[in-house]
């Protein structure tokens, strides 16, 4: 009977293992996993980089700020409300700024603004004059600011609310310097005027033509109501009070949403994130992640779709002697307008 032979498999001895073959990688191979790699260094930097910035932000407690609207999540195409305030807060001011801002303790609502995002459609600013005519829960009628000196952020929002009907989703507050570092953050913001002008209350001003203002300016700038501009030799006031001045605060926001999503300004983008992380206050629910989806919302407009207005208004005088002004016709249908997502009537 014949047997099958085949060849004898070499043993390994004890303690000996069989050398292992390296395995080598293409030219393409090594360029892919070079790419993989630097992939996962940046989205665990990028990471890192959020939570870093998010800690920056000072939050309100939930329990603090009650009279917010739950909303529906963004990926749902759902409009976004914020209420954007401006508190004139000097007690942050940087020592080498003018003294133009005057002296006063506390801190009070100097900008109201409503903004509104239509998912890949719009963004709608409409500012609430400070003075406005109001019914502050439990405090009887008033300037619609004094609810922030009364109740704080969550008095304010559930004045706003009461009185516009609009829902407001998200709280962002700034104060003087912390607007003024985040413009200088973006390089500051370009701006134009046919004369040379000035506020010698605010302490703002500017020469004839295109020009680049930084924070100190821009916050001035903001702050202007009895703004001048030389013209045949005199200085002569441009008027508009108050209402005018609403209209430099979004001018400005224009200008500054222009920096941001300008290509040019890629590089400040680094500097620009922490500082306005760093410079809000904000309720608990608005994490960096929506603020990042919203940004990238923001990133697909461009800045002839920001319509912004002021409600309109008169100056009346209450049965407290107080000046005010309050809403005229066509205030309505604006707020319809803002709290529908459809374009403000013209």
């Amino acid at each position: 009977m014949k047997t099958d032979t085949y060849p004898s498999i070499p043993t390994v001895p004890p303690g000996k293992q069989p050398p292992r073959r390296r395995r080598r990688f293409s030219g393409a191979q090594r360029f892919i996993l070079f790419l993989l790699g630097v992939a996962a260094i940046g989205v665990f930097a990028t990471i890192g980089y959020v939570t870093w910035t998010e800690g920056k932000i000072d939050r309100i407690a939930a329990e603090d700020l009650q009279s917010l609207t739950a909303i529906t999540p963004l990926d749902d195409g759902e409009p976004v409300n914020f209420l954007v305030v401006g508190t004139d807060d000097r007690s942050t001011l940087p020592d080498d700024w003018d003294d133009a801002f005057g002296e006063f303790a506390g801190r009070r609502a100097d900008v109201i603004m409503l903004a509104h995002m239509v998912p890949g459609e719009r963004i709608q600013l409409l500012s609430l004059p400070r003075d406005l005519k109001v019914s502050i829960p439990g405090h009887g009628t008033n300037r619609i600011n004094a609810a922030y000196v009364f109740g704080g952020p969550d008095l304010l929002v559930q004045t706003v609310q009461g009185e516009t009907g609009i829902p407001i989703h998200h709280y962002v507050e700034i104060d003087f310097a912390g607007f003024g570092s985040v413009v200088d953050s973006v390089g500051g913001v370009p701006v134009s005027f046919p004369y040379p002008v000035r506020d010698p209350k605010s302490g703002f001003s500017a020469e004839a033509g295109s020009q680049r203002i930084g924070g100190e300016q821009a916050v001035a700038y903001a702050r202007s109501r009895s703004m001048q501009q030389l013209k045949d030799g005199s200085w002569h006031d441009m008027g508009g009070g108050d209402i005018a001045r609403t209209g430099r605060q979004r001018e400005l926001l224009i200008l500054m949403f222009d920096q941001i999503t300008s290509p040019s300004s890629a590089f400040n983008l680094p500097s620009f994130l922490p500082t306005f992380a760093d410079q809000i206050t904000a309720d608990e629910g608005l994490s960096l992640g929506q603020m990042a989806d919203l940004g990238r919302t923001a990133l697909s407009l461009r800045s002839n779709s920001i319509e912004s207005a002021t409600l309109p208004v008169r100056n009346t005088r209450g049965e407290d002697g107080r000046a005010y002004v309050e809403p005229v016709d066509g205030a309505r249908a604006l707020l319809d307008a803002f709290v529908a997502g459809l374009p403000f009537p013209t």
